[in-house]
């Protein structure tokens, strides 16, 4: 092959996406994150950001950014485990772990970071990993980096998870049972009681990602474990900084001893920086925010139930959700797609999302709800999904 030809297979790849109708087109916001948001010079709603609670752009978090730059600079200067490591960056951890009610907690760079650095630590090669058919893509690469066996059960499925563990249950490793606790493109949540009650039974580590349950499941958006009040019985929780908390980072929490250790041996803690001094102040005021009041969780709520129960009237599938994750099913990825830019020219910004993120033939606009829509926001959000719908002839 000449050398002008080694990197044709990218242009055929982008080629066939395009084909497909599934290459992401990247659109850009020429300010901060709300309910409105401007794309190319015009104002459009947003219903696709992960800022549940509105905290992105919140005053408060601005200040306390402002302030962490003024006390500790803009950046961290060196990992965690050199030089990277301070005062902030403890607090936030200690009142992570208090608001988890864990022991202790370690924050890295993101949530996808987190998986990647506890996952390969709890299991290694000989060790055996049990994942939900469905998890995030973040914790599929933290098994595969482990090198541990992956047994891959269909999706919420705990009866087939049973059979797994009978199966190996006379087998001398450690093993690993882990799970999205709300799945991020249908809204279900897992089944995590009896996860914890078999991973007691056939002596298995219970981990649950709960990068989209934290700041809106539980008490004060304490996350899955919380809304189901298994307190002390699901060994590690996985949370993110990026979604609800409207920063960025990602967290463990669990006992000390394996905090102590990822600290230790966690790759991404010892090779990659720390998340820098205004994040990781914005981050401990969201924490403070969620502590004290419950109301933007309850208004999100609030929010995501009225817009739901709306597209169901109109005749939309809005799937299995349990959350205010609202996938708007389509099926056809080119039709999903056609639906995303026709509410793009109505001022909707809300993204079609298809395959490798979802199964073919299951392509969808997932709407995200968020504690800052006003109800004339969502009222607008009904009425041009039911103009499109009708034009396409989906209700």
């Amino acid at each position: 092959m000449a050398k002008d030809d080694v990197l044709s297979f990218v242009d055929e790849a982008l080629d066939e996406l395009r084909d497909k109708n599934l290459y992401n087109e990247i659109r850009v916001l020429e300010g901060q994150q709300g309910a409105w948001v401007t794309i190319d010079g015009v104002e459009k709603l947003n219903l696709c950001s992960n800022n549940y609670l509105g905290l992105a752009a919140d005053e408060q978090l601005k200040k306390a950014a402002k302030e962490g730059i003024d006390e500790f600079g803009v950046g961290p200067g060196a990992v965690r485990t050199i030089a990277g490591s301070m005062t902030i960056h403890d607090r936030l951890e200690e009142r992570l772990a208090e608001f988890k009610r864990r022991e202790a907690s370690v924050v890295v760079q993101s949530g996808f970071n987190a998986n990647l650095a506890v996952i390969p630590l709890l299991v290694g090669r000989g060790d055996i990993i049990y994942s939900d058919s469905l998890n995030h893509a973040s914790i599929i690469d933290g098994c595969r980096l482990s090198r541990a066996e992956i047994k891959v059960y269909p999706h919420l499925d705990m009866d087939a998870l049973e059979e797994l563990m009978k199966e190996d249950q006379d087998r001398d490793c450690n093993k690993l049972a882990v799970t999205d606790g709300v799945f991020s493109m249908d809204g279900d949540l897992a089944n995590l009681p009896r996860i914890a009650e078999l991973a007691e039974t056939y002596g298995c580590i219970s981990m649950v990602d709960d990068a989209h349950g934290e700041g809106v499941l539980g008490s004060h958006g304490r996350g899955i474990v919380d809304h189901y009040d298994l307190h002390g019985r699901i060994d590690v929780e996985m949370g993110t900084l990026s979604k609800a908390m409207g920063c960025v980072g990602g967290f463990i929490a669990a006992d000390a001893n394996l905090i102590e250790f990822i600290q230790q041996r966690g790759r991404p803690f010892l090779f990659s920086s720390s998340i820098t001094p205004p994040e990781a102040a914005a981050n401990l005021a969201a924490v403070k925010m969620l502590s004290e009041s419950d109301d933007l969780v309850e208004k999100l709520w609030d929010n995501a139930r009225y817009f739901q129960s709306g597209m169901q009237d109109l005749g939309f599938d809005t799937g299995k959700t349990q959350t205010p994750i609202t996938p708007v099913m389509i099926g056809d990825a080119g039709e999903s797609a056609e639906f995303s830019r026709r509410l793009f020219d109505r001022d909707i910004f809300a993204q079609s999302i298809g395959f490798p993120t979802v199964p073919r033939g299951e392509a969808r606009i997932r709407v995200m709800i968020s504690a800052v829509h006003s109800r004339d926001d969502l009222d607008f959000a009904l009425e041009t999904f039911a103009e499109i719908g009708r034009e396409m002839d989906l209700i």
